[in-house]
């Protein structure tokens, strides 16, 4: 994809990354990633955030379709984690008058990666820059996701570029803009994004969201995914919810079995939840990467969890994705506990103890030890039954729309 104009004077000069398989060194990857950088020229020139250094000669080419890269004059960084700076050093030895501009957080960081400490300028929260035809703000967006970040709206074409906020994995795949494409072709990526990146940090998203909602927004121009030109209020509507810890009306299952036990009792679990009209999404913990558990423990209010007992504990793969959803911060969730035992039991209880130490709502418990008997496969699918149906009474409490 080569330059893209999303308003006049506005342009996309971004790359598509199919080659990383893990973003942060963590979550895979396997539909790419876009890093997003943009143009805005006036008589004066500003990039907006740039790219992974791997790609900096790919993002020049393509400021040299638009303008000549040493005319520019002001670098915005409005998140200094590598895939949005990693261009920098290169930017500044092809623009060596260009001035860096970044919220006071990110001064001693720029210095720290990339030794940059002339020409350097920290903006105030809401300070403005003219550009000549063009005019930037700047509103400081703290711990979205890194606490130096901010967001850029420039005032003539009404358009945001809110860094993380916003933003999805997924390259692009010859289109820019969300009216483009059949979005739900991307949702899920969007919603693992949130919940892997930034959905730690939910309540600093509501802080933006809330400062940001006075500007006229027309356009809303993310560090990663897709561009929204129409309808810009559905992504954040979107990410207002997700960072409420609304879940939709289904039920994730995750379990985790070493001999297969523990997975029957989830194929009865799974079959009460359908009984009683919800979706239900069945995960098996060993074999499902832990960005994907974590994407659907946040997408359902309901959420379902099978272990044997190992060493006397949980399973391993079950407690790390319960470890990594205490530090998300995950709230607002209906729980049922399913697990088995060979000589002796202790996952079910000890699963009990974290899901209350979480502050979800637990609403019953099956355990049972060797194979699971017919009378224990019942307990299991009227405990998906009962889940469902408490997860069914608090979307209505809570007026869930989707």
């Amino acid at each position: 994809m080569g330059p893209i104009e999303i308003r006049p004077g506005i342009f996309w000069v971004g790359v598509n990354d199919r080659t990383t398989d893990l973003f942060e060194g963590l979550w895979p990857l396997p539909s790419g990633v876009s890093y997003n950088a943009y143009l805005v020229v006036g008589k004066r020139v500003a990039l907006i955030d740039s790219v992974k250094n791997h790609y900096a000669e790919e993002l020049l080419q393509k400021i040299a379709q638009v303008v000549d890269p040493a005319r520019l004059d002001y670098l915005v960084v409005n998140h200094m984690e590598p895939d949005h700076s990693g261009a920098l050093p290169l930017l500044r030895r092809v623009a060596p008058n260009a001035e860096v501009l970044a919220a006071p957080p990110a001064l001693p960081m720029l210095a720290d990666f990339y030794g940059l400490r002339e020409g350097v300028r920290a903006v105030q929260d809401g300070e403005t820059l003219d550009l000549g035809g063009k005019t930037l703000s700047f509103y400081h967006i703290p711990f979205v996701h890194w606490p130096e970040t901010m967001a850029t709206y420039e005032a003539t074409e009404r358009v945001l570029f809110p860094c993380d906020a916003f933003g999805g994995f997924r390259a692009l795949e010859g289109a820019l803009f969300a009216d483009e494409v059949d979005f739900a072709l991307y949702e899920d990526e969007v919603l693992r994004y949130f919940s892997n990146i930034v959905g730690m940090q939910s309540q600093a998203v509501l802080r933006a969201i809330e400062k940001l909602k006075g500007l006229p927004i027309e356009v809303i121009a993310p560090s990663h995914g897709l561009v929204w030109r129409r309808e810009p209020q559905r992504i954040v509507e979107l990410y207002a919810r997700w960072a409420r810890h609304e879940g939709e009306p289904g039920v994730a299952l995750v379990f985790g079995s070493m001999y297969g036990e523990t997975r029957k009792m989830a194929e009865a679990v799974a079959q009460g939840v359908r009984e009683a009209g919800l979706p239900v999404r069945v995960l098996d913990a060993s074999r499902t990467h832990v960005s994907f558990l974590i994407q659907e423990a946040w997408r359902f209010q309901g959420l379902l969890l099978g272990s044997p007992t190992y060493d006397t504990d949980v399973f391993p793969p079950v407690e790390h994705l319960l470890r990594l959803l205490e530090r998300k911060r995950l709230r607002n969730r209906v729980v049922g506990i399913f697990g088995s035992y060979g000589w002796r039991g202790g996952a079910t209880a000890k699963l009990a103890e974290k899901v209350r130490a979480l502050g979800w709502e637990l609403v019953g418990t099956v355990e049972f030890g060797g194979a699971p008997t017919p009378e224990e496969l019942r307990q299991g699918r009227e405990l998906g039954r009962t889940v469902a149906a408490r997860v069914k009474t608090a979307a209505v409490q809570e007026g869930f729309r989707a």
